[in-house]
């Protein structure tokens, strides 16, 4: 099984770390890893399965270490569906992670904004998702060692844990927003009746990634969370043109926001497992 020799390349590498935390770190935010103390970087190409990107901003290694108090497993740059190669590596990464240890998975993404109330620069908690990929990581066989045929997506995006990303930025004094996140295909952005359209199913951001990396997470039973960085309205919602260029750079601008809330986060975790002990 690929996943397995993926966990087990990750844990030699690791050098004893057990991961709890898994975290995808989206276009532009790849800095955030650079403040996990202790940290082993790994290539993707040097664990079994991985995905290796191909988009500008997205670095492809795994950093190992901790931040905030927790061991997590930091994904630096993922990969999507446009770039045409299949969920199977992205199937890998995230049950490779189970299976080192990861109890949870913290999703990021940079990502347009369908409500002209959150601007560029804010942060949106993911409360639920569209998945307007047109295509499912699940398709096809079954694996039963990860779970059920039909796994459900009823509070996909853990209240809990959605909660406590709500009660951090808080106390931080963030500004964060909630709300749903449609997964688009791409490459092309959204043209304004898109942006129409997914306004009425009820969307609030817009985004090319982070929705199947949720349904294969729930599928192996870890929790999720998930935040994404507010780059740009969305076409016809704003002025000027959307392109990617801008999205690596208003991400980079608000990556410390983020990095903020994370360590605020999994400091929050931490201490919620030292009163269990």
């Amino acid at each position: 099984m690929t996943a397995a020799r993926a966990a087990a390349d990750i844990l030699h590498r690791a050098s004893g770390r057990r991961p709890r935390v898994g975290i995808v770190l989206g276009s532009g935010l790849g800095g955030i890893a650079d403040r996990i103390a202790g940290s082993v970087a790994i290539p993707y190409t040097e664990i079994a399965g991985f995905p290796v990107p191909s988009v500008a901003g997205h670095a492809g290694r795994l950093v190992v270490g901790t931040l905030g108090g927790v061991e997590v497993a930091c994904m630096q740059g993922r990969v999507h569906a446009y770039e045409g190669n299949g969920f199977d590596a992205l199937k890998t990464a995230i049950r490779a992670l189970k299976l080192a240890g990861c109890d949870t998975l913290v999703l990021t993404a940079a990502a347009g904004s369908l409500r002209t109330d959150v601007g560029p620069g804010r942060l949106m908690a993911i409360s639920d998702h569209l998945n307007l990929l047109g295509a499912n990581p699940l398709t096809g066989p079954n694996d039963e060692a990860f779970g059920d045929r039909f796994p459900s997506m009823t509070d996909a995006w853990d209240p809990q844990l959605r909660a406590l990303l709500r009660d951090v930025a808080g106390t931080l004094g963030l500004d964060l927003a909630e709300g749903v996140y449609a997964a688009y295909p791409g490459p092309s952005f959204e043209t304004p009746a898109e942006v129409r359209m997914m306004q009425r199913l009820g969307a609030d951001a817009v985004g090319m990634s982070t929705v199947p990396e949720c349904i294969v997470a729930r599928h192996c039973g870890l929790r999720v969370a998930g935040c994404a960085v507010i780059t740009n309205l969305g076409v016809g919602l704003g002025d000027g043109p959307v392109d990617h260029h801008q999205t690596l750079s208003a991400a980079s601008a608000a990556a410390s926001d983020l990095e903020r809330l994370l360590v605020g986060f999994l400091e929050r975790l931490h201490e919620k497992d030292g009163s269990r002990s």
